[in-house]
């Protein structure tokens, strides 16, 4: 039984004791069992990694699929059709997109990236604290609905990309020709859409809609309970939220939550009260980690998660995935459930359009090369700026630091944002390419010394922490 089959054999027999609470605690462990040998014992160390990252991975892909079959069990007609027929069979590797994907490699000699995080809206109704958004001009650019159209178009015909995430901005205030989020998604039943949201556009109707077109799930961004949510959000914010998640549960709306981790949050966020009011009493399903990035000239790098922090998050996030079977993911200390960083449309990995139609490695990585609109007003393609030597020197650094590469010669991959966590690489590689900063901020900060020095003092100080953790655990094949 090859990994794809194993995984699929849980999810089957998992659909069958979906109505069967009692039998489904007492079966499914015989059936992880099984499914969990060729994918760790058998697993190949090179694409897999070392042995304990094959168990990282497969814990996290195993919770992920529990989190759909809870969404499936709760979700309305149209939310059950496209689990079942769109995201798990996609996900699981039985979906239509695997031959556009090997034309894609017979062609490039690469794989396509996986996914997009697309923008087309960068306004926003709150003024949160220390948000990129809540600095821009309220004039702003919006990408228009055909431009939109042609990225998701192009994604599933020449990528075989099945999978979206749309953020901001805030993605609800995005209208274009009698067009929004929602209708888009409603027109591209072929994509599964995740919206980054603040959750204050979502509301009775809102929520019908979107369990009538069952491919989105909002994710919405809170920043621990009500007094840590309204004092960077806005004074209501968490009644609204909460508002909104009821809406969702009631139209059978599957929903997680974005949290942004800070030195001020982090022990919160992964707390064991958190977790369970948001997962058990409210009905999320999963829970982004975001750690904060700081970007700017004289900007205070000490509100990102601190050294000490990282380890004792990593520590928790490990707890949550691997015994309480939680999905939650942290793109820091994460790096182990997806052989590290997935920027620069590495394969199976993305890359992130704004509202300019700028095309970014990262979202959090704020400097770009191409433009989408500028792209296909010369006839050409989003393939097309997977090849600039930005691009392709973020995943020749990918490579040579771990990807693809033998357990013993693998860079630690539990501190691998190109970034935040190898500045010094990065900002060598922004300056060599002539990469242009996409607001002015991210410009300073390649001029400023201060923060340089801090960025590399910082990562310095992360890998003496995570580094012996690295050695100690992830080297066995």
């Amino acid at each position: 039984m090859n990994r794809r089959n194993a995984v699929y054999f849980i999810t089957k027999q998992t659909l069958r004791l979906l109505s069967l609470d009692a039998i489904s605690k007492i079966a499914l462990p015989p059936i992880e069992k099984v499914a969990c040998k060729p994918l760790v014992d058998q697993g190949c160390p090179i694409k897999g990694g070392p042995r304990r990252e094959r168990e990282d991975k497969f814990f996290i892909s195993a919770n992920l699929i529990y989190a759909a079959l809870k969404a499936f069990k709760r979700g309305s007609p149209a939310v059950r059709d496209r689990l079942l027929n769109l995201f798990l069979k996609e996900f699981l590797r039985f979906g239509d997109t695997k031959n556009t994907c090997q034309m894609f490699r017979d062609k490039y000699g690469v794989e396509p990236p996986g996914f997009l995080t697309l923008s087309p809206e960068g306004r926003c109704n709150l003024h949160c604290k220390d948000c990129y958004a809540a600095s821009l001009p309220k004039d702003l650019p919006h990408l228009t609905a055909a431009t939109v159209e042609q990225i998701l178009q192009e994604k599933y015909e020449k990528w075989g990309s099945w999978f979206t995430v749309i953020s901001g901005g805030e993605p609800f205030m995005w209208h274009d020709d009698s067009m929004d989020i929602i209708e888009i998604a409603k027109r591209h039943q072929e994509q599964y859409f995740l919206v980054y949201t603040n959750g204050t556009f979502i509301n009775k109707k809102t929520a019908e809609r979107l369990a009538e077109v069952g491919n989105i799930t909002p994710a919405v961004s809170v920043e621990g309970f009500e007094k840590e949510t309204d004092e960077r959000r806005g004074k209501g914010t968490f009644r609204r939220i909460l508002d909104a998640f009821k809406y969702m549960r009631n139209a059978g709306v599957p929903f997680g939550i974005s949290v942004t981790a800070n030195v001020k949050n982090a022990h919160l966020l992964v707390s064991e009260e958190m977790v369970k009011f948001y997962f058990d009493e409210q009905g999320a399903l999963y829970e982004w980690i975001f750690q904060y990035m700081p970007i700017g000239r004289g900007v205070d790098v000490s509100l990102q998660v601190s050294p000490l922090q990282r380890q004792q998050l990593w520590q928790r996030e490990q707890e949550l995935v691997r015994k309480e079977r939680r999905f939650i993911a942290d793109f820091w200390n994460g790096g182990t459930f997806s052989s590290g960083c997935i920027s620069a449309g590495r394969p199976g990995g993305y890359l992130y359009i704004d509202w300019n139609g700028n095309i970014y490695p990262c979202v959090f990585i704020p400097y770009w090369k191409d433009n989408i609109n500028e792209l296909y007003a010369q006839g050409k393609t989003m393939t097309d700026a997977l090849f600039s030597d930005l691009f392709k020197g973020i995943r020749d650094w990918q490579r040579s630091y771990n990807y693809m590469r033998e357990p013993h010669c693998r860079g630690n991959e539990i501190v691998p944002c190109f970034i935040r966590d190898h500045y010094e690489v990065a900002h060598d590689l922004f300056l060599k390419t002539n990469a242009k900063p996409g607001y002015p901020s991210a410009g300073d900060a390649l001029r400023d010394p201060e923060y340089f020095n801090a960025m590399i003092q910082y990562d310095k100080k992360v890998a003496e922490l995570l580094d012996p953790i690295w050695e100690k655990l992830y080297r066995e094949y």
